[in-house]
């Protein structure tokens, strides 16, 4: 099962991953919260280094651990 968000409005959101390959060929990870789960882009747990934040209008982001 993906990670799942419930922010304070009560709507539950979850973790998605996508690669994205630029045209000189470096990869990179895109991670976004949405509020439908597709299963081939969800992801278990959030990233090392990273946590779950709210913003004022109630949707999750990711931000760095300081």
């Amino acid at each position: 099962m993906a990670f799942s968000f419930t922010n304070s409005k009560g709507k539950t959101y979850f973790l998605h991953r996508k690669v994205l390959t630029s045209s000189t060929g470096k990869t990179r990870d895109l991670f976004y919260f949405a509020g439908k789960l597709d299963a081939d882009l969800g992801v278990n747990e959030v990233p090392a280094g990273k946590k779950v934040v709210e913003l004022k209008s109630g949707l999750p982001v990711l931000k760095k651990v300081e």
